[in-house]
């Protein structure tokens, strides 16, 4: 077993990004495992180190356990997917501008927006919105699941957080902090607990030392509930709302596309869908576009997407009664 300053050594040399000296330590190690009759693990580590210096030459940074907190992904939704008032579409598309050009900004001290809070109701379009900025950009979108951090670490949610920072800035990405209110809550509110305050503030942290090349976008459906300190951590804040009548007809033109019916009466359509979200009409029209593939029907009728709208301002009824 190798000692305790051999191990101190390996973990000083990791962390200060110490390559020969990382390869002198493990070395070591493989030294003393030979010298009490560990040859084949001895014979490993010394190949080990042998390869990575023929190959990269550096060490590999260790990837902290996040399984089951970041669920990453490469989404191709394009931002034409977006139905959107216009000042949020203009403000989604200054993002995307300025982080394409963040190197012209650098030029004259400035930085390009890239920690944004998004605020409003579910089924709005805010985690739509995270996967078509790193869509554009081409870089990987990791989800952050702010619930699970909370219940499942209550006690170390703070180290994972400064885990998840870390990772953030090894790893450029959009990083999404989905249900971020989890967190974000007032921090005198009366229900609040010593351990949810420490973990706000380590947040609050975390994020104003952050330089990395990362987007960090934080997603509430409960904006007022979150703590004052939050918004003047965030380089901006888009708020979202249901449908206007014309972001309801651009969701059922884009949604129905082909199977749109050139007769489909949407005046009555748009009275049926104005309580619903943007999440919820995309829904009906996928049920709507179900049932015309499987009765064997080209177009969807009037009817039956009125139909499929009542049926989910119904299920959403009744859910919220429950």
């Amino acid at each position: 077993m190798a000692t305790a300053d051999q191990i101190k050594s390996l973990i000083k040399a990791h962390i200060n990004d110490q390559t020969e000296q990382f390869y002198t330590a493990a070395l070591q190690v493989a030294a003393h495992e030979a010298k009490n009759g560990h040859t084949s693990l001895a014979y490993e580590i010394r190949t080990i180190v042998d390869k990575a210096k023929s190959t990269t030459g550096r060490i590999i940074p260790f990837i902290p356990d996040l399984s089951g907190l970041i669920i990453s992904s490469e989404p191709t939704d394009r931002l034409s997917l977006l139905v959107l008032s216009p000042e949020i579409r203009l403000r989604i598309e200054r993002i995307l501008k300025e982080y394409k050009h963040k190197t012209d900004l650098e030029k004259h001290g400035l930085s390009h927006r890239r920690k944004i809070l998004l605020a409003g109701p579910p089924g709005t379009g805010k985690t739509l919105t995270a996967s078509v900025l790193a869509s554009e950009l081409k870089i990987p979108l990791h989800t952050v699941m702010m619930d699970k951090l909370v219940t499942k670490f209550m006690g170390e949610t703070s180290a994972k957080l400064r885990q998840i920072f870390d990772y953030i800035r090894e790893q450029k990405g959009v990083f999404l902090f989905d249900e971020f209110d989890a967190i974000g809550g007032e921090r005198n509110r009366g229900n609040d607990v010593g351990e949810m305050r420490r973990v706000l503030n380590a947040f609050l942290q975390f994020i104003e030392q952050d330089t990395s090349d990362s987007l960090i976008i934080a997603a509430t459906n409960n904006p007022r509930i979150l703590d004052q300190a939050l918004f003047r951590r965030f380089d901006d804040v888009l708020n979202y709302h249901q449908p206007t009548i014309k972001e309801i007809e651009r969701l059922i033109d884009n949604r129905l596309g082909m199977f749109k019916q050139k007769t489909l009466k949407l005046e009555d359509i748009y009275a049926e869908a104005e309580s619903l979200s943007h999440a919820e009409i995309t829904r009906a029209c996928d049920d709507a576009i179900k049932e015309t593939i499987l009765s064997e029907k080209k177009t969807v009728t009037s009817s039956l997407l009125k139909q499929m709208i009542r049926e989910r301002k119904l299920a959403y009824k009744d859910t919220l009664q429950e």
